[in-house]
């Protein structure tokens, strides 16, 4: 059977490299999106919204995946459509550029420290989208950037990457710090799953499909 994509993106997928772009389109965002999962962190990521660039240049660095973002979206009602969005489309990106997920790791686990602050990613790129992601009780926000947009966005990423992803915010008190330690330790997290296992052979699950 063959599913035509919606009409609000276009996307290219090379199957000799790990890479995938995409430009979509919606009413509150216009987005162009493509990325290199075996790069060396590079990027230009341009949002609109100052601490979410640093947020995915920091990404796009400790992953190791070459990121290049162009995001026009509606912030002078809300950050949240552009946070979301870019998730999303992000999420997409990733899927095709990881391809049949042969060969590759699948599971990936990473503890990253922000000074007073210490978080806990956990992926496993199962074709199964899940996020948990546990925090103190009243987390405080980054300036400018609520914690609830942290969250949307790793509910994005997760669920159109379709990964199990588990974030656990062990403890910290500077809300900077937290968002910071949960992008880094995302990315470490996603680099050891999504690379090359030399000792694997074909899909890693007994379903022989992910």
């Amino acid at each position: 059977m063959t599913v035509s994509p919606p009409d609000d993106f276009h996307s290219s997928y090379s199957m000799s490299t790990r890479t995938a772009s995409q430009a979509r389109d919606t009413a509150e965002t216009k987005i162009k999106l493509s990325l290199d999962l075996d790069g060396s962190g590079k990027s230009t990521i341009a949002t609109g919204i100052p601490f979410f660039d640093h947020m995915l240049t920091l990404f796009s660095r400790h992953s190791l995946v070459d990121l290049n973002v162009e995001v026009d979206g509606d912030v002078e009602v809300d950050f949240h459509h552009t946070v979301e969005d870019t998730g999303i489309v992000l999420g997409e990106c990733l899927k095709e550029a990881l391809g049949d997920k042969a060969g590759i790791r699948r599971y990936g686990h990473a503890y990253v420290p922000m000074d007073e602050t210490l978080c806990r990613s956990v992926i496993d790129l199962s074709n199964r989208p899940q996020l948990e992601l546990r925090s103190p009780e009243q987390t405080p926000d980054a300036q400018n950037f609520p914690f609830t947009l942290v969250e949307e966005f790793c509910r994005a990423l997760a669920s159109n990457l379709r990964c199990n992803l588990h974030i656990e915010v062990l403890y910290g008190r500077d809300g900077h710090h937290i968002a910071e330690s949960i992008f880094k330790s995302m990315a470490v997290a996603l680099r050891i799953a999504s690379e090359n296992d030399p000792r694997r052979e074909g899909i890693p699950s007994t379903k022989e499909v992910l």
